[in-house]
């Protein structure tokens, strides 16, 4: 096994990256959670526990947040999420000035300070040099929605520094072939697109679809409204940035089904924003079918949920996972954890598949005997993943 700390980069300051950070350190100090680790699917993952991983840089293009401690930029405006283990270390890391690019919508610049991004006047650091000097082994994009450019940079300078890359956001680039090659090439780990949260929309609209299937319902019709009150929401107002995400939700709902509904019968997206419901997130989902002879079945689902924490567990498991990829010299896309944690993975397996491949993973089982690799990405691997 290699070094027990896992050095982590944060593109990002937001309320993702906030309880995050709250999480490691509420799983390493909490008594009652070390005993009954509850909200985690693994406490021990391959040997590695939550508190194993420790933020050595972190990237941010707000005026709060630049320049500022990371213990006091993850609580700054516009941040909104719950706040269940205030108590954090003084992180030896200050926020760094990231590149804008596309990072920024305009019509943020219409809203209240404390709801939107205020860009800081500062100039962008090297990325590349940040990485290397602190020593991450990983960088996490937590970039908003629409931020494709700026994506990208990241992945670019993850591939000069030597560093994995976990895409949480729909900007599709481990399910990219061009950029699964190379990052195979480079020997360098990457895990993406689009975390799911713990039990998110996503997720509950795919094993609803999957129920359907596995009882013989053919579904005609879905549709998956969400609202909320934090920035990504506010961001999403902006619908020419929706496009990614978009597709991705809809694609992972898309790909339980045996045959795929026409667009006009399938609507998954952002639906508005909501002030006062800061972090918490309201989903609708309506499902249509026909049952036993033809006869029509209707459901109706609404999940409420804080939304930046639902993906927490989620990304603490992909950290360890990558980790023990790193430990293993695997580079390139890591298909059963990606599937598992991701909306949009280089492959798409049902949600029981994938545990089972993240389990053999820890396990040290070799996912290229397992993988199949009739898709675009396994086709620009060769064949070979």
């Amino acid at each position: 096994m290699g070094d027990r700390e896992i050095r982590i980069a944060i593109a990002g300051v937001g309320n993702c990256a906030s309880a995050l950070l709250q999480g490691i350190e509420l799983y390493s100090k909490d008594q009652e959670l070390l005993e009954e680790p509850i909200g985690l699917m693994h406490y021990d993952l391959g040997g590695y526990k939550p508190g194993d991983i420790k933020v050595v840089a972190a990237f941010d293009i707000d005026a709060r947040k630049v320049g500022k401690p990371l213990r006091e930029a993850i609580f700054a405006k516009p941040n909104c999420t719950k706040v269940f283990y205030p108590d954090l270390p003084d992180y030896p890391v200050i926020v760094q000035m990231g590149p804008v690019m596309d990072g920024f919508s305009e019509h943020m610049r219409d809203y209240p300070e404390d709801q939107t991004f205020v860009l800081a006047d500062e100039e962008p650091v090297d990325v590349v040099k940040v990485l290397k000097e602190s020593g991450a082994e990983i960088l996490i994009n937590y970039l908003p929605v629409g931020s494709e450019e700026a994506a990208r940079f990241y992945a670019q300078a993850c591939l000069e520094a030597g560093v994995g890359f976990i895409n949480a956001m729909p900007v599709f680039i481990a399910s990219d072939p061009e950029w699964a090659f190379r990052f195979k090439e480079k020997g360098i780990p990457i895990i993406g697109d689009d975390v799911k949260s713990q039990v998110g929309a996503t997720i509950t609209h795919r094993v609803l679809t999957k129920l359907f299937e596995d009882r013989g319902v053919k579904i005609t019709r879905t549709y998956q409204l969400n609202f909320g009150g934090n920035t990504d929401f506010l961001n999403m107002l902006n619908r020419s940035r929706l496009k990614s995400k978009k597709k991705s939700k809809t694609q992972a709902v898309q790909s339980e089904m045996k045959e795929p509904l026409l667009d006009e019968n399938i609507h998954i997206g952002p639906s508005d924003y909501v002030p006062w419901l800061n972090d918490n997130k309201i989903c609708y989902i309506r499902m249509e079918g026909l049952g036993f002879g033809k006869v029509p079945l209707e459901l109706e689902v609404k999940l409420s949920v804080e939304d930046s924490p639902n993906s927490g567990g989620v990304m603490i498991d992909a950290i360890r996972c990558m980790k023990l990829a790193l430990d293993r010299g695997i580079g390139g896309p890591l298909y059963g954890i990606s599937a598992y944690t991701m909306k949009s993975p280089p492959i798409q397996y049902t949600d029981s598949e994938a545990k089972k491949m993240v389990e053999a993973f820890i396990e040290g089982e070799s996912e290229e005997e397992k993988v199949l690799v009739a898709s675009p990405v396994g086709e620009a691997l060769g064949g070979k993943v």
